[in-house]
């Protein structure tokens, strides 16, 4: 099965990518399309999911939400790194130059030296959207010979964001301009451009490494590892209680777009397909009493090289189950209570079950999770694979923790 993942993981270098993948795979599974821009009617509660960027909610049996309530996994489809500005096209000496913008927190050093591709999308006069990935690397961030830099490995690599980070990806003073390119790429004329969205992607595949196979190499295991689990468990979900997916953009830079888990799509989605089957307002607020969150987000493992960096009593290693990750300053939604149905999915599934807290004098991240339950007032708890090389372009994972994601997900919709 863990070909699976590395398969999703190569065909969705953005966000966009992961949406139109999901929507294509949930379309073949005979889930319904749905639009946004009038109310849902009772035919689509069965099977159904609706679209917003790089924002994708998928839900089965959804007309019994008010009596039994509802099971959500959100996980998120962006990724750190690099964006290409608007009109970037730049020019050092005879070095052709695009300007970036950087969209979350990465690694940046890790950067720096790949053969990187571009991908992304268009959106047309017309109103339709073109997506594209450059079928070969086209740029790449030079690294500072270390004769220029000759205590670079004694006092370490410090970056300008601005002034180290533009990519060359051409020579002389007639390269085309990255717009013209980009028309080219997605076979229409510059003047049918009406706005686009493009970012640096490695051009790196997933690979399985290891002495006996038991790791995951790749870009973007944070958190398309959650996002290819979750999906495979809502489609193989029995019985006939309510389950959904609530897969968003721009949880790295806060959540706070409208295609994010801090704005209303979920909160809509789920109201609206309580008035589909009948249900009253005061009924749906009842339901989210009824219902429960699964934050799936990656966890960080114990570093062997840097032990000091963690709390050794909740440092989750690799391929030793799926993390519970707690934090009394709510940077995760995990309680005593909301952890329930985890525990016993995990028993069901058995899969093993690893705590992560961090050091006192180090803060942790935060998820989609304390937002959600904030927003919606849902018990939810926050889960994980456990990685090392967090927010590096080239992160890993174990090769059984995908497939235990998978399983604990699949138990934990079927309310085993």
């Amino acid at each position: 099965m863990i070909e699976s993942f590395l398969t999703h993981i190569d065909a969705c270098p953005t966000a966009h990518h992961v949406v139109r993948r999901t929507a294509a795979i949930l379309k073949d599974n005979g889930f319904k399309d749905v639009s946004l821009d009038s109310a849902f009617s009772s035919d689509q509660l069965q099977h159904g999911f609706v679209v917003n960027g790089g924002t994708i909610i998928a839900w089965r049996n959804a007309q019994t939400i008010s009596a039994d309530g509802i099971r959500i996994v959100g996980a998120h489809t962006d990724s750190p790194g690099l964006h290409i500005k608007p009109n970037p096209d730049t020019q050092t000496l005879n070095w052709q130059q695009l300007q970036v913008e950087v969209y979350g927190g990465p690694l940046l050093n890790s950067w720096l030296d790949r053969d990187l591709a571009i991908a992304g999308h268009v959106v047309l006069r017309d109103g339709t959207t073109s997506l594209f990935t450059s079928n070969h690397p086209v740029a790449r961030i030079p690294q500072l010979a270390i004769h220029l830099d000759r205590e670079v490995n004694d006092k370490g690599l410090i970056l300008n964001r601005h002034q180290h980070l533009s990519p060359v990806w051409a020579l002389g003073t007639s390269a085309s301009s990255f717009e013209t390119w980009l028309a080219q790429q997605c076979s229409v004329s510059p003047s049918q451009i009406a706005s686009w969205s493009a970012q640096l992607v490695d051009t790196q595949k997933a690979e399985i490494f290891g002495r006996d196979s038991e790791f995951v190499a790749s870009s973007r295991i944070d958190n398309q590892i959650s996002c290819w689990a979750a999906l495979a468990a809502l489609l193989a979900g029995t019985g006939d209680q309510p389950m959904m997916i609530a897969l968003f953009d721009h949880e790295e830079v806060g959540s706070q777009s409208a295609q994010g888990a801090g704005g209303p799509l979920l909160e809509h989605v789920l109201e609206r397909l309580t008035a589909a089957s009948g249900s009253t307002r005061p009924e749906f607020l009842t339901a989210l009493q009824k219902s429960h969150c699964v934050s799936a987000d990656n966890a960080h493992a114990v570093h062997p090289n840097y032990t000091d960096r963690h709390e050794l009593n909740n440092a989750p290693n690799v391929n030793a189950g799926i993390v519970v990750k707690t934090n009394v300053n709510q940077r995760y939604a995990t309680s005593p209570s909301s952890v329930v149905p985890i525990v016993r999915a995990a028993t069901s599934a058995g899969v093993h079950l690893q705590t992560f807290s961090s050091r006192n004098n180090i803060a942790c991240g935060s998820t989609i999770g304390p937002i959600t339950a904030t927003r919606l007032g849902i018990d939810t708890v926050d889960i994980g694979v456990p990685q090392l090389s967090m927010h590096s372009i080239r992160e890993m994972c174990g090769t059984k923790d995908p497939v235990d994601l998978f399983a604990l997900l699949s138990a934990y919709f079927s309310r085993l």
